[in-house]
């Protein structure tokens, strides 16, 4: 797939197989920024032993705000052959004994990892996959790398085509991700083979594209999808320069998010205390009160 490269909805048809890239950068090694257990996920994916997230360089974004500029915009971090990132899953799995491997960003690279992770799989060493992801998705990418979704962890960051281009450089968002969250979730009804958690970002100025984003869920799909709302918005990079995002997001906004959640009636999922530096989690429909039930 990346001698003509449609991996992602940008569809460049970039050769990366002769040295060319596209959009997002990548190359023909899979390059990756760091690994490791990781305890910052949701609950249930963290285990005793955390999630194994993977960090790979490049994007199939480039949002104004990303605070992983220095490897998703600038591409800092190691190529890796197939050999040496096996030995990262390897590792994470037996000698980290991690919950998962957690693919943080996998869209340009998805070959790579199925040439790395096969061998293992042969040896019987697996652990269950997060895909973990902005969201911005080919449903037909998705189902040839079904295999690696065991949990999607998708985004869904505006409700507007217009703020996507503007603050993400990506011009059909919404049909993208809300087409990949549709087969996941749909996936999920009809193999039970697949979790899918949506994560809701508030972005300052567009607490309404986080509300229209959870009445999409609640409307066409269920409000039983585990939705995780998040107040972490820290103005990093080029939203530094670019208002409204060189601000946070106010107090105001931000429970008008969880209160619109509470109205379309989810329970299932977690709300982050309003506190971006130390963002605790409470679970979502129990603890909906003022302070958001911070869980100690």
């Amino acid at each position: 797939m990346i001698s003509s490269c449609d991996l992602c909805p940008h569809l460049c048809r970039a050769n990366r197989e002769a040295g060319k890239v596209g959009y997002c950068g990548a190359g023909d090694k899979a390059r990756v920024f760091r690994w490791g257990p990781h305890f910052g996920e949701e609950p249930p994916l963290v285990g005793e032993h955390g999630s194994g997230c993977i960090f790979f360089s490049r994007c199939t974004m480039k949002c104004l705000y990303c605070q992983n500029s220095p490897w998703s915009w600038q591409g800092k971090g190691v190529d890796k052959s197939a050999a040496e990132l096996r030995e990262i899953f390897r590792s994470l799995a037996v000698d980290d004994k991690c919950s998962n491997w957690n693919l943080v960003s996998p869209t340009p690279y998805l070959p790579q990892i199925r040439e790395a992770v096969k061998p293992l799989f042969d040896l019987g060493i697996r652990l269950p996959f997060v895909w973990n992801s902005s969201g911005y998705e080919r449903v037909e990418t998705l189902e040839e790398y079904s295999d690696f979704c065991d949990t999607a962890l998708f985004d869904l960051r505006y409700s507007k085509n217009s703020t996507a281009l503007k603050a993400s450089g990506v011009k059909d968002y919404v049909e993208a991700s809300r087409a990949a969250v549709k087969w996941a979730y749909n996936r999920s009804l009809n193999t039970q083979t697949l979790s899918l958690i949506v994560r809701i970002l508030v972005l300052p100025g567009h607490a309404d594209e986080a509300i229209e984003n959870l009445a999409f869920l609640a409307t066409e799909l269920s409000n039983e999808v585990p939705v995780s709302i998040m107040s972490q918005y820290t103005p990093a990079y080029k939203a530094l320069e670019t208002p409204p995002f060189n601000r946070g997001v106010l107090k105001e906004e931000y429970e008008e998010v969880v209160e619109a959640a509470e109205d379309f009636g989810f329970e299932n999922g977690w709300i982050q205390d309003f506190a971006a530096a130390d963002p605790k989690i409470a679970l979502l429909g129990e603890n909906m009160n003022e302070n958001h039930g911070t869980v100690k």
